[in-house]
């Protein structure tokens, strides 16, 4: 009778510190392991901004984010160094899981320009050409050709095809026409000695000597008279002698370097 008494009790508390033991490891479980996975499997990260950076800059901050980088497109662009990062997806600022791939897209650099057949064309005709590339006309010489008719590009400092940077300059040298052909003199009277120099340049002629001449109306170095006449025929090359105001003896002359 007492034996079964003392045993009913007992066996109710073996079921309970089993139940106990139950909820203990279960707790352990949700605690220290469910819990940590769900929580780190859910954790998010803000994506940096690396547009502008190179590559090999943009994947180690991406790298320290807990984020992965992945080197998409390369496309022309006039405003990123070749190899610098133009757009990215996701967009900076946005949260995105640790380990999510980041696709960037990197600059080719600008893509050069062909510079056109200038040889032939008018210096105007040349100008547009060129700004139509995307280029720029230089310098501007004179020299006699047998080939090429007055006025017209005889040569260019960068050869027709020649692939370029937008915004590079190119020279070109002018014709002055046969040497052996007759030019109209210009009218340099009134003109200052520079504008002269260049005036006679552009016809194929050249300034011989330069004579002071006393004047107090005019300002000095302007012209007051030349010798070929205006509108006189000279052969290409001909020197043209000059007569401009200036301080100093009446009879002062100056001999140009040839």
């Amino acid at each position: 009778m007492s034996s079964k008494k003392i045993f009913a009790p007992t066996k109710r508390l073996t079921r309970l510190l089993g139940f106990l033991g139950i909820l203990l490891a279960l707790f352990v479980l949700l605690n220290y392991i469910l819990l940590p996975m769900y929580v780190n499997h859910g954790s998010r990260h803000t994506v940096p901004r690396v547009v502008g950076l190179p590559f090999d800059q943009a994947k180690p901050k991406l790298d320290s984010a807990g984020l992965v980088a992945v080197e998409g497109d390369t496309r022309p662009d006039p405003t990123y160094p070749a190899g610098t990062v133009t757009a990215q997806n996701p967009q900076p600022g946005a949260a995105v899981k640790e380990g999510r791939r980041v696709y960037l897209t990197l600059s080719g650099g600008e893509v050069p320009v062909a510079v056109p057949l200038l040889r032939g064309k008018s210096a105007r005709d040349a100008r547009f050409a060129l700004e139509r590339n995307g280029l720029k006309l230089g310098a501007i010489t004179y020299d006699y050709s047998e080939s090429f008719p007055e006025n017209t590009i005889i040569d260019q400092s960068l050869r027709a095809e020649t692939k370029v940077a937008k915004g590079t300059t190119v020279a070109v040298t002018v014709s002055k026409g046969r040497t052996d052909q007759e030019i109209t003199v210009p009218s340099l009277i009134g003109k200052t000695l520079t504008e002269a120099e260049k005036i006679l340049q552009g016809a194929g002629l050249n300034v011989g000597i330069v004579t002071s001449q006393p004047s107090f109306d005019l300002l000095p170095n302007t012209i007051v008279d030349q010798f070929p006449r205006p509108g006189e025929s000279a052969k290409a090359g001909t020197e043209v002698d000059l007569f401009v105001v200036k301080v100093g003896k009446p009879t002062e002359e100056i001999q140009q370097p040839k």
